[in-house]
C-alpha cells in the first residue's frame, strides 16, 4: 500500500454515527483510511495463515518429532 493517491468514494453510514463523528470533529477520510487499513491486513494476515496452514502444521509436527537442530547447542 504505497500508492498514496486518494479516491472519491461514496459511503453509506449510520446518520447517528456521522453526526455524532461530525461533532466530535473527527476527520473521516483520515479515521476511515486507518480503520480500512487495519481491516485489509488483518484479512491479509488470515488469507496468508489459511494459505500457509498445512506447511506450518508439518514444520510443527516435524519439530515435536525431531526437536530443533540447536537442541544440543542451547546453554539455558
Amino acid at each position: 500500500m504505497t500508492n498514496n493517491a486518494k479516491k472519491p468514494t461514496n459511503l453509506s453510514l449510520q446518520a447517528d454515527l456521522l453526526a455524532e463523528a461530525k461533532a466530535l470533529d473527527l476527520n473521516l477520510s483520515a479515521e476511515l483510511n486507518k480503520a480500512l487499513a487495519e481491516i485489509v491486513r488483518r484479512k491479509r494476515a488470515e488469507q496468508w495463515l489459511a494459505e500457509n496452514r498445512e506447511a506450518i502444521d508439518a514444520y510443527n509436527r516435524h519439530i515435536e518429532r525431531d526437536g530443533l537442530w540447536s537442541d544440543g547447542l542451547r546453554m539455558f
